[in-house]
């Protein structure tokens, strides 16, 4: 069933006309236009969500790098998913005198009151992966095309499924095949993106009977898994194998490679070979599900290079301590219930084991070592 797929995007740096906006705080006062003062002069406080994840790990170890070559001091905290830890060190680093605060949040409709005291403050503020809710002191976002990465999502589970072939076109596959759907974290903005794009591009093939998902478990709210957990998801899946009993899966959707690993777990221990488990989707080709890919256990995995995240947000950054306007290419999309927050989208990859080397390895995102 496995197939080579095209590579649906281009990395990050793909050339996308640009459009400016306005209304966002620019850096005005003290924290504002560094006119003549060196980048040494400024702090930038970076919060990311948790070190359980190895995305996390590389994206704050990213974005410090970047900001440290451009000549800024840089504090980066991790909150290991607790909110009241993520507050407390985002009202450090306004307390302590941040110029600048990138954040991804643990749950974006949380930091409301924090943010405020950084608006007081006229600390800007970007939103890093993850939409910030509910506020209107959030000037910029900085992430992927959500939509898409779930539109990816769906599309390989298809191609490895037999349903599309490697140019995407329908192969007339009749049916019914049996596949299970996981959804990311309800308190993260991302996830609905993810599921949205998956759903509507698998909604077609299961109004028309070529899939089945045999547990009917098929709203948001039944296949999220909370903080995006790998034992909350192996638990559904166990669960889901002693709702279905002896009926064979073909096929899962899981949105993150932290999920894909705890299904395969349920998977194995339930019974399924490890030659013989169904196509297994993903997200952020963490190097444990690449390795998982190259020996034929997951099928696939969506590449979203944080080193241009990282990149982006450094920039936006400093065109603002600058008293430029960053560059963004989105203003229409991501509205956070107080206000359209102007945003950068970049691509992402699919990436199978067909391609991972092109991909991760060429690219110089993993080394050959790193994937044994």
């Amino acid at each position: 069933m496995k197939r080579s797929l095209a590579l649906v995007g281009i990395a990050a740096t793909a050339a996308i006309v640009l459009a400016g906006c306005s209304g966002t705080r620019g850096g005005g006062g003290d924290a504002g236009s560094s006119g003549d003062k060196p980048a040494s002069d400024f702090t930038v406080g970076v919060a990311m969500p948790t070190q359980q994840s190895e995305r996390w790990i590389a994206d704050g170890d990213n974005v410090k790098k970047t900001l440290e070559e451009m000549g800024y001091k840089v504090d980066l905290q991790y909150a290991n998913d607790d909110i009241p830890t993520q507050v407390s060190q985002i009202e450090n680093m306004v307390s302590t005198g941040a110029d600048a605060l990138i954040v991804a949040s643990i749950d974006g409709t949380t930091l409301t009151d924090v943010l405020q005291q950084a608006a007081d403050e006229d600390i800007p503020v970007i939103a890093y992966d993850r939409l910030i809710n509910g506020t209107e002191n959030v000037d910029y976002y900085t992430t992927f095309d959500n939509y898409q990465v779930g539109v990816q999502q769906a599309t390989s589970l298809l191609t490895g499924l037999g349903v599309l072939d490697e140019s995407g076109k329908d192969t007339g596959v009749a049916g019914p095949l049996n596949i299970e759907v996981f959804a990311g974290s309800p308190d993260d903005n991302n996830a609905k993106f993810f599921w949205d794009g998956a759903m509507d591009t698998l909604k077609p093939y299961l109004d028309k009977g070529v899939l089945t998902i045999p547990s009917g478990q098929t709203g948001f709210e039944q296949a999220a898994i909370l903080r995006w957990l790998p034992e909350t998801a192996q638990k559904r899946m166990e669960n889901i194998l002693t709702v279905i009993g002896a009926t064979k899966l073909d096929g899962v959707l899981s949105p993150y490679d932290g999920l894909s690993i705890g299904i395969i777990s349920a998977l194995t221990s339930g019974g399924y070979a490890a030659s013989d488990l169904p196509v297994v989707t993903g997200q952020d080709a963490e190097a444990g599900s690449v390795k998982s890919i190259i020996a034929g256990e997951q099928y696939s995995t969506i590449f979203k290079d944080t080193r241009e995240l990282g990149k982006v947000a450094a920039e936006m950054v400093d065109a603002i301590l600058k008293g430029d306007e960053p560059e963004v290419n989105d203003t229409e999309t991501y509205d956070n219930g107080k206000k359209v927050v102007p945003s950068y989208l970049l691509e992402s990859v699919i990436v199978t084991k067909d391609n991972y080397e092109s991909v991760l390895v060429e690219s110089g995102y993993y080394t050959e070592d790193d994937l044994k």
